[in-house]
């Protein structure tokens, strides 16, 4: 059997040549395996009615096995041939003809450094790829972050609304001027609170002293 891969006329057919030769290399040898099985079969039967032969069917046997023998020399010899033949002739693709979907190499070749090459532009646009994708991940978290916030916003805002509210009906209009209103009167308490604090310390270390 040839030893060459013969890679392309495998793309071609969907099977290796050899593969070929081979499943029809077993054929033949079934085939003849079996008709000499026929053969002896017929010889054993012609025997039998023939009276007084004295040739049993184990010598039958042995004269078939060694015809057997001689048959199956002379068959891989021109097996051998004829596959040589059609490995050349009929299963072989010349190296000067293109597959169809092998066309696009002709139009576009490309050396060993070329195809390199493409490689690594492929690895960095994929890694850039990746890049964006986390980057986009990343501004989708930071819009959840702003929606939150917003929305904590509109609970300021709403809140301030209807403090506003309150205010009017109790009769302050303005809503600014409420708020230093409150402001400054908070300031005074957080004074006040403090003077008696001081205070009450004091009173605290008198007691103590007495």
């Amino acid at each position: 059997m040839s030893v060459d891969p013969m890679a392309y006329e495998a793309q071609f057919f969907g099977f290796t040549p050899q593969t070929c030769m081979l499943r029809v290399y077993i054929a033949f040898q079934d085939y003849l395996f079996e008709m000499m099985l026929v053969v002896e079969g017929v010889i054993l039967k012609k025997l039998d009615a023939m009276p007084g032969c004295q040739i049993s069917p184990s010598q039958i046997r042995k004269c078939t096995e060694k015809f057997l023998l001689f048959l199956k020399d002379h068959f891989d010899k021109l097996f051998s041939r004829m596959e040589e033949v059609l490995l050349q002739l009929v299963l072989n693709i010349p190296r000067n003809v293109l597959l169809p979907e092998d066309k696009v190499h002709e139009q576009y070749p490309y050396s060993k450094e070329e195809f390199q090459a493409l490689q690594e532009e492929l690895q960095q646009l994929q890694q850039q790829c990746r890049a964006e994708v986390a980057a986009g991940e990343a501004l989708k978290a930071e819009l959840q972050e702003q929606k939150a916030v917003m929305a904590e916003l509109e609970k300021i805002l709403q809140w301030f609304d209807g403090l506003e509210n309150i205010c009017r009906e109790h009769g302050t209009g303005n809503f600014k001027e409420s708020f230093a209103f409150l402001t400054q009167n908070s300031k005074k308490l957080q004074d006040a609170l403090k003077e008696v604090q001081e205070k009450s310390k004091k009173m605290e270390q008198h007691e103590q002293l007495l």
